[in-house]
């Protein structure tokens, strides 16, 4: 986090600009809960502060997302509204829920939100491409 003139300290990543948002949503769940599942509307995003999520696709493939990654973006900016997979919490989790509204004037507001997700992708492409499995 960088700090701003004011000596309130600015946020520097994707969670941190979540987790700022006066509409951001807590939620902490146990392992084996569920954060959301396939055919159920994708109206919001989530970010991950604790905990590893496996997400389990159309074709059971798998991604597992850890601490400070987001998620479900795909469904709410380019799907037909409703998710495309099953997301479990495969530890306990304390998960950041944000609308799908407040995600999109998100990124307005904050543009190079876009480029850091872009990035977290590439990482995420460039984990399974050397070693061929999800990584926890």
């Amino acid at each position: 986090m960088l700090s701003t003139a004011a000596g309130s300290v600015a946020p520097t990543t994707p969670i941190d600009l979540m987790a700022a948002h006066g509409d951001c949503e807590v939620v902490i769940l146990p392992t084996g809960a569920r954060v959301f599942h396939a055919g159920a509307p994708a109206d919001s995003i989530y970010g991950l502060r604790r905990g590893i999520v496996e997400v389990l696709g159309p074709s059971q493939e798998k991604l597992c997302y850890r601490p400070g990654e987001m998620f479900s973006y795909q469904d709410i900016v380019w799907g037909d509204g409703l998710h495309r997979s099953d997301a479990l919490a495969r530890t306990p989790v304390e998960v950041l829920r944000l609308d799908r509204l407040r995600f999109l004037n998100l990124l307005h507001n904050h543009p190079t939100l876009a480029v850091q997700l872009i990035g977290q992708q590439h990482e995420r492409l460039r984990e399974q491409r050397t070693s061929g499995t999800c990584c926890y």
